[in-house]
C-alpha cells in the first residue's frame, strides 16, 4: 500500500466507485451522481489548494481510496474525511489516517483534526477512537437515506491528546 498525491489519472477509478459503489455512497452519504469532468474538476481543486492535503490509497498502482485534511490555517485546525473505494479489512484505513494525522501534528502545526461520522458506520468509529478520536456531539437525523434518519456523530482528536 502507498499513499501518492491524488493525479488526474485516477478520476476514472474514482468514477467507476469500486465494487462497494453503493455501500461507498451510504458510508459517505453521497445523494449525488458524478460525471468524468466532476471529477477531474474536484481533483485540479484539491491538487491546487494549498489549504488540501489529499493522499490517494493505492496498491501496486491501483486506486483503492482517497484521504483528504481540509485545513483551516488561522485556526490550527482541520476537517478530515477518509473514502475506501477497495481495500476494506487490510489496515489500509489505518494507515492512511497515521500518516495524516501525523502530517496534521508534526508538519503542519495544527492544533485540532475534526470529522464527521454515521451512526451506522461502527468499524468506522471503532479506528477513529482506537487512533485517539474523541465524540463531541450528535447532529440529529443528518442523514436520509433510503427513508431511514442517522446521526452524524462529530468527532476530533487535539495535538495535546494522549496518542
Amino acid at each position: 500500500m502507498e499513499l501518492v498525491p491524488l493525479r488526474l489519472e485516477f478520476a476514472p477509478a474514482m468514477l467507476a466507485g469500486g465494487p462497494q459503489e453503493r455501500e461507498v455512497a451510504r458510508l459517505t452519504g453521497t445523494h449525488a451522481t458524478f460525471e468524468l469532468a466532476d471529477v477531474e474538476a474536484y481533483i485540479e481543486r484539491t491538487l491546487n489548494d494549498p489549504n488540501r492535503y489529499t493522499r490517494a490509497i493505492t496498491e501496486d498502482g491501483k486506486f483503492l481510496g482517497e484521504v483528504v485534511l481540509t485545513i483551516d490555517p488561522p485556526n490550527r485546525s482541520a476537517g478530515l474525511r477518509i473514502a475506501m473505494w477497495d481495500g476494506f479489512g487490510r489496515g489500509y484505513g489505518t494507515i492512511a489516517l497515521q500518516h495524516v494525522l501525523d502530517h496534521a501534528f508534526h508538519e503542519r502545526g495544527l492544533h485540532r483534526v475534526d470529522l464527521e461520522v454515521y451512526d451506522f458506520n461502527e468499524r468506522a468509529i471503532h479506528l477513529y477512537k482506537k487512533l485517539g478520536f474523541r465524540e463531541e456531539g450528535r447532529l440529529r437525523d443528518a442523514l436520509l437515506w433510503d427513508g431511514v434518519f442517522h446521526d452524524a456523530i462529530v468527532m476530533s482528536i487535539l495535538s495535546t491528546d494522549n496518542i
